[in-house]
C-alpha cells in the first residue's frame, strides 16, 4: 500500500500545479488527498497565493461542532498549518476565538478585539470573504427564526447579512447542506423548520438562500462530519482558479464537488469488505467480520470517496472499523437511512435504486455473476 502511494506521488510531483488543466488538477486532488497534495505542491501553493490573503468567516448554526472537530483532527497538514500554507485568514470562528463577549472580566467592552458581536459586525460590513456555514439554519417558529438564537439575534438574520456580503459560501457538513440531524422526523420538525443553506433534504429549492432571495454561489460539502480534505482541497481549488464559481460543471446536482462525491461511483466499490459481499458472506450481527449489508450498510447507494481517502490520516473508515455506512453524505440522511443498523426493503425505494440494478450498476461487469448470487442470497435469508 505504501509503495502504491509513493508511485501515485511520483506521477504528480514533477507537474506544475499552476499550469495544470482542471482535469489533471482533479486527478491530483482525488489521488493524493490533502496530506500528499500539500507535501508535493506546498512550495508552489505558497508562491501562488502569497500575494493574496483569503478571509474565511465561519459561522455555527444548529449543529454539534463535529465538522470543526474533524477539520482540527486533520494531519499533515494540521489545521493551523493548512491555513498558513493556503494563506487563509480565519477571521471568525466561535469555537476558536479567544476570550470574547459583550462583557470581558466583568466589564462592558466595545472594541472588536474583545467584543465578538462587534467583530462579527465589522467583518460582515467589510465583505470580501468566503462564508463557511456549519449547521442548519432555523426558520421556525412561523418564519421568525427564533428557534436558533445567536446572542440577541436569530441565526437566520446573522446568516442573511453574512451571506449577502460573501464572495462565496461553503456549506460544511450535512446539517448545513441538507439539514442533517436537525430535520429528523418528529413532533417538532415543522415547528423548528430547520433548513440547509442551499437545499433542505432532497428539495433543491428549499434552502435558506432561496427563502431569503439571496443569489450566491454555494458549494456543498456534506458528511457527518465532513472530511478535512474535502474542505481544504476545495478551498485550494478555488484559490488556484481550478474550481470556478460560474462554471459549476465540477459540481453534481446537489452542489457537491464530483471529485469527492463521484456521481458514477459508490462507496461500496472500494469498501474493504467488498469481497465478502461478492461471495454472499453477510453479517447478521456486529463484529462478525463479513459484509455489513444486512445490518444496515448503505454503501451501495452512497457517492463519496471515504473508502479511498479514509479518515484519521488515512487510517480507517466506518465499515473498516465495523460500523455500517449510514449514508451521511446523502440528502436523505437521516430519515431515509433509518433504522441505521437494520436491513429494510424500503431502502431501495428511498434511494431511488432497486436491487435488480445493483449487480450491473454497483457491482460492475467483472463481478456481475457473484453480485447477482449475493443479491439472491440476501433476498432468501
Amino acid at each position: 500500500m505504501a509503495s502504491e502511494k509513493l508511485n501515485i506521488i511520483d506521477q504528480f510531483k514533477n507537474l506544475d500545479v499552476l499550469k495544470m488543466d482542471r482535469r489533471t488538477f482533479l486527478k491530483a486532488v482525488a489521488a493524493l488527498g490533502a496530506t500528499s497534495f500539500v507535501s508535493v505542491y506546498g512550495s508552489q501553493l505558497a508562491d501562488a497565493i502569497s500575494f493574496s490573503e483569503t478571509k474565511v468567516l465561519w459561522l455555527h448554526g444548529a449543529e454539534c461542532t463535529g465538522c470543526s472537530e474533524s477539520a482540527l483532527n486533520g494531519e499533515k497538514p494540521e489545521f493551523a498549518d493548512a491555513l498558513r500554507q493556503l494563506n487563509i485568514s480565519l477571521t471568525y470562528h466561535e469555537t476558536l476565538l479567544a476570550q470574547q463577549g459583550i462583557f470581558n472580566d466583568g466589564e462592558l467592552v466595545n472594541t472588536q478585539d474583545l467584543n465578538a458581536e462587534i467583530l462579527l459586525h465589522n467583518l460582515i460590513e467589510a465583505g470580501n470573504y468566503i462564508l463557511v456555514v456549519e449547521g442548519s439554519i432555523g426558520n421556525g417558529p412561523d418564519g421568525t427564526g427564533k428557534i436558533c438564537m445567536y446572542g440577541g439575534n436569530t441565526f437566520k438574520s446573522v446568516f442573511e447579512h453574512a451571506a449577502k456580503n460573501a464572495n462565496a459560501i461553503i456549506a460544511m457538513g450535512t446539517c448545513a447542506t441538507y439539514g442533517g440531524i436537525t430535520v429528523t422526523d418528529g413532533a417538532t420538525k415543522d415547528y423548528c423548520d430547520f433548513k440547509g443553506v442551499m437545499q433542505t433534504e432532497s428539495d433543491r429549492n428549499g434552502g435558506m438562500l432561496q427563502l431569503l432571495g439571496i443569489n450566491k454561489p454555494c458549494i456543498n460539502l456534506p458528511g457527518c462530519p465532513a472530511h478535512p480534505d474535502w474542505f481544504f482541497l476545495t478551498v485550494a481549488g478555488l484559490l488556484l482558479n481550478k474550481f470556478s464559481l460560474t462554471d459549476t460543471s465540477w459540481l453534481d446536482a446537489d452542489g457537491r464537488p464530483k471529485v469527492f462525491y463521484p456521481p458514477n461511483a459508490v462507496l461500496h466499490d472500494n469498501c474493504p469488505r467488498r469481497g465478502y459481499y461478492d461471495r454472499g458472506v453477510l453479517d447478521k450481527d456486529i463484529a462478525q467480520g463479513g459484509c455489513l449489508w444486512k445490518i444496515g450498510c448503505k454503501a451501495p447507494y452512497v457517492h463519496a470517496d471515504c473508502a479511498l481517502r479514509k479518515w484519521n490520516d488515512g487510517t480507517s473508515l466506518c465499515m473498516q472499523a465495523g460500523g455500517p455506512c449510514i449514508a451521511c453524505v446523502e440528502p436523505i440522511f437521516p430519515n431515509g437511512s433509518m433504522p441505521f443498523y437494520e436491513e429494510k426493503e424500503s431502502t431501495e425505494i428511498l434511494f431511488g435504486v432497486n436491487m435488480g440494478m445493483v449487480a450491473a450498476a454497483v457491482i460492475g461487469i467483472a463481478v456481475v455473476a457473484a453480485g447477482v448470487h449475493a443479491v439472491r442470497r440476501m433476498k432468501k435469508e
